[in-house]
């Protein structure tokens, strides 16, 4: 797996390359282009060693072979049309907008990594393993336009991680062929390949750290013992949410452990470079400057009572997500009804453990977009289906019992999936569940009714729906859409005013300020911001040209002047709800005076909102 290893080698250097160049005080553009050169030069020196081929080789005609059957053609043809829609459009997945891009940006323009003022937590806990990722492309580049890259080579990279741990895991060959082809083009694979949502590409990682040490446990090589620990260091600078993930990485990894006395120092390097490729510089960052160690809303309560009730909770939400439509109109509806079907002391009771109200009222969305999606209705029903058709089918000769090692390595990712589920307390755990998803597939896929059920033609019918489906909701994603939205909308003036209100909003949200920024004086470097939440990055276009600065409530008119602040963006809603005053009274305080009053429609679900850009007199 040559390019798998590439890819986990190459992720994790840039991570070590982002914090060492942040204790420089070089993060910058002339920094990385001497570490990528130093990098690069080190490349060529172990391959004149080695004389091991740096990138695999691509042959034509193997590759036209395989994409001439039917399964492998779809996932072709759907990886296209996910690639192209990132190429046609700039990036819009809100986080990233709101705060992973406008992090790098905040850490560049400072030269090194720091926590930033503000009272935004999320642009400073969460984990920076995607940033780091996109910190060169953003200070060579300066665009977030191809960002999108990153997460394209992580889906591109399942099919084969996909094949080769299912069959190490017990999966029959002929099933794992074909799942490796269905697998990823669940929903939030597919919606992310040509996006900069970071739950993708945490997925990659996940099946690669428990590929490599199952490879290690027979080739008893460096490279593949030391990637797979690579490749669990990044699967949880991800996301904070895949530490539970360890576990089968560790029991996979554990007959490997021997091997570790033959190479002292390689083990000390490799360790040094897996410890800043991980989640730990974050979470001892998270340590040092706030309560959250793990930058993800994780109850502390203990209790048995408390954790049945949130892990319930968690798998009915899952269930929803995964099984409702990807085109739901009847949402509003669907979600009236379940509420109102809710007993009164079980509300009462979820509400005291979950965070988010849509957690503890189980709501679906209308469609399934890159935000809500997880592995989506067409593979969850097949799925389902699979499941109970194998347990009839006929079966062939019983196949030898797997050793109590390898069943331990297959079913500790439901260990993980129920231990993160008795912590987890929001709504969108459908999404977040996304590097689970395919360890999981094993536990369900190795019994050998499946390989007699996948040559039926209804089994192989039923497939092809599932891509054509996945297909359909690749064509109408609002983010992406791969048909004239404007000139059908148009054409059909008794639309829907939501259906409209949707694919405008997203239309927009990549430049979503650019009013504002219009409204600026010209030349200004420094704009200070009252903000939660918002797609920040629009602000700082183009990139390089000005600094954001972040305005808390205990920020004096003196504190902003020593920061370079003359004019500050502020929503009044967010300053209410954080400042707990009324503008007015802030702009007396402050001898400050409002601009201009700009309306932004940076939401399709709250529409319209007055901004306001004050100056400091």
């Amino acid at each position: 797996m040559p390019a798998i290893a590439i890819w986990v080698w190459f992720c994790a250097c840039l991570n070590c390359t982002g914090w060492g160049l942040s204790a420089l005080h070089e993060l910058n553009a002339g920094g990385y282009a001497v570490a990528l050169a130093a990098w690069f030069a080190i490349l060529l020196v172990w391959r004149r060693k080695t004389s091991a081929a740096i990138l695999p080789q691509i042959r034509l005609a193997e590759f036209c072979r395989r994409f001439r059957k039917p399964f492998p053609l779809a996932f072709l043809i759907l990886a296209a049309m996910a690639i192209l829609g990132g190429v046609l459009y700039p990036p819009t997945n809100y986080d990233a907008l709101a705060y992973r891009v406008p992090r790098v940006l905040h850490w560049l323009a400072a030269d090194q990594w720091h926590w930033i003022h503000s009272f935004f937590e999320r642009i400073n806990n969460r984990s920076c393993g995607i940033e780091w990722v996109s910190a060169p492309f953003i200070a060579l580049l300066k665009t977030d336009r191809l960002l999108f890259l990153i997460n394209t080579v992580s889906f591109l990279l399942l099919p084969g991680l996909v094949f080769s741990v299912f069959t190490r895991l017990g999966v029959r060959r002929r099933v794992a062929w074909h799942w490796m082809w269905l697998a990823p083009t669940g929903y939030s694979f597919l919606l992310q390949a040509g996006s900069i949502g970071n739950d993708l590409f945490g997925a990659p990682f996940a099946l690669a750290a428990v590929d490599f040490a199952l490879r290690a446990r027979i080739s008893r090589s460096p490279r593949d013992f030391f990637t797979s620990v690579l490749a669990a260091a990044l699967m949880t600078s991800a996301k904070t949410a895949s530490l539970p993930l360890l576990l089968p990485w560790a029991v996979a990894l554990l007959p490997s452990l021997k091997l570790i006395p033959r190479w002292p120092l390689r083990t000390a390097v490799i360790g040094v470079i897996a410890i800043f490729a991980s989640a730990l510089p974050t979470v001892v960052l998270n340590v040092a400057h706030s309560d959250n160690w793990a930058g993800v809303n994780m109850s502390h309560s203990g209790a048995a009572k408390t954790m049945v009730l949130r892990t319930g909770a968690s798998a009915v939400s899952m269930m929803a997500q995964n099984l409702v439509p990807p085109v739901f109109p009847m949402a509003g509806r669907w979600n009236a009804a379940v509420l109102n079907h809710i007993p009164a002391v079980l509300e009462s009771s979820l509400r005291a453990v979950m965070i988010e109200s849509q957690a503890c009222d189980f709501s679906v969305a209308e469609m399934q977009i890159e935000e809500n999606a997880g592995l989506g209705f067409g593979l969850s029903v097949l799925l389902l289906a699979s499941i109970a058709a194998a347990c009839f089918a006929r079966r062939k000769k019983a196949s030898a019992a797997d050793s109590p090692w390898l069943l331990c390595v297959r079913w500790s990712p439901v260990i993980s999936l129920l231990a993160l589920m008795t912590q987890f307390d929001l709504s969108c755990i459908a999404r977040i569940l996304t590097p689970y998803y395919l360890p999981l597939l094993p536990v369900l896929l190795a019994g050998p009714g499946q390989s007699w059920l996948v040559r039926r033609r209804w089994w192989r019918s039923a497939a092809f729906m599932v891509f054509l489906v996945a297909g359909g909701l690749l064509v109408i994603s609002p983010a992406r859409p791969l048909f004239p939205v404007e000139t059908l909308l148009e054409k059909f003036p008794d639309a829907p005013a939501r259906m409209r209100e949707v694919y405008s909003v997203y239309a927009l949200r990549n430049d979503g300020f650019a009013p504002a920024r219009a409204a600026l004086p010209p030349g200004l470097k420094v704009l200070g911001m009252v903000t939660y939440d918002d797609p920040e990055t629009s602000l700082w276009h183009p990139f390089g040209s000005r600094r954001i600065e972040h305005v808390c409530p205990d920020d004096t008119a003196l504190d902003l002047k020593a920061r370079g602040v003359e004019y500050v963006l502020v929503h009044e809603e967010t300053f209410e709800q954080r400042f707990h005053g009324p503008l007015g009274d802030w702009l007396k305080k402050m001898d400050a005076q409002v601009v201009q009053k700009i309306p932004l429609n940076l939401r399709a679900a709250r529409g319209p909102l007055d901004w306001y850009l004050v100056k400091l007199n």
